[in-house]
């Protein structure tokens, strides 16, 4: 679920430091110590957390010190191990509460949801993947794999596809050039298929992303541009026995490309 590599997370952490001169580098790898854990687990020790950021030993004990001063982390003494505190989810209720467009969202999300029996996403991004701020499924629907707080990335998905096509120009050439930089020999691959699915969103509001990112992943994407600005992107995907790209392009694709425009319209 778009999870980074130690060296990348490291990278994505100097790379802002290094771009953005008035970003302060020991905020940045404290933020790094948090995105270390990942759904489903309960407790990681400071070796771990150092292995999945590249920071060095040392450094993560401060950081988890200081983490756990404030309730972000807490310590569990029987574990020796850090969980998340109490504070993150104090966090993440004022962001999800604050969110307008999220809930002006929610019902045109289940209108999908219900009409194609496969689960929706209202998405924003994070540095260069999508993070799932809100997940529809169908009544009586098994969980999905991409839920709430799910995170995929920017250059392979259709979500990630509609978002950077529906940003400033100016935005869209840095983190383009960003993820030029992390793709390596990949880049022209990827830039081929983002390039195609402008000329999809351009003609018909939405794209298709068929196992570009996980062989057993269709996806369709559609941009939401608020009316304050805020850009996001709704997807509806599944695994190709669910959803064929046909069913994709001729079916889902505009359903969610109307959800996307009604999103728009309301939202702000």
């Amino acid at each position: 679920m778009g999870r980074l590599s130690p060296l990348q997370r490291k990278a994505e952490t100097d790379l802002l430091a290094g771009e953005e001169p008035l970003v302060v580098q020991g905020l940045a790898r404290g933020l790094s110590v948090l995105r270390a854990f990942r759904p489903g687990e309960s407790a990681l020790s400071n070796a771990e957390i150092a292995a999945r950021t590249g920071l060095s030993r040392p450094a993560v004990s401060r950081l988890t010190q200081t983490l756990t001063a404030l309730g972000y982390l807490a310590y569990v003494p029987r574990l020796g191990r850090y969980t998340l505190g109490a504070a993150i989810a104090s966090l993440c209720h004022s962001l999800l509460s604050g969110m307008p467009y999220r809930i002006a969202a929610h019902p045109f999300l289940r209108e999908v949801a219900e009409a194609t029996r496969l689960p929706v996403s209202l998405g924003a991004r994070d540095q260069l993947h999508m993070i799932n701020i809100d997940t529809v499924r169908h009544d009586n629907a098994p969980p999905a794999r991409f839920d709430l707080g799910a995170r995929i990335p920017l250059a392979t998905t259709a979500m990630g596809r509609a978002y950077l096509f529906a940003v400033p120009e100016s935005e869209r050439r840095g983190l383009l050039d960003r993820i030029r930089r992390d793709a390596g020999r990949e880049w022209r691959t990827i830039r081929s298929g983002i390039d195609t699915a402008f000329e999809m969103l351009e003609r018909s509001g939405f794209c298709v992303s068929a196992g570009e990112w996980r062989a057993d992943v269709v996806g369709v994407g559609a941009p939401v541009v608020t009316a304050d600005g805020v850009v996001l992107a709704v997807n509806c995907g599944g695994p190709p026995f669910e959803i064929s790209e046909e069913r994709a392009l001729a079916d889902v694709g505009p359903r969610v490309a109307h959800a996307a425009a009604s999103i728009a319209g309301t939202a702000g």
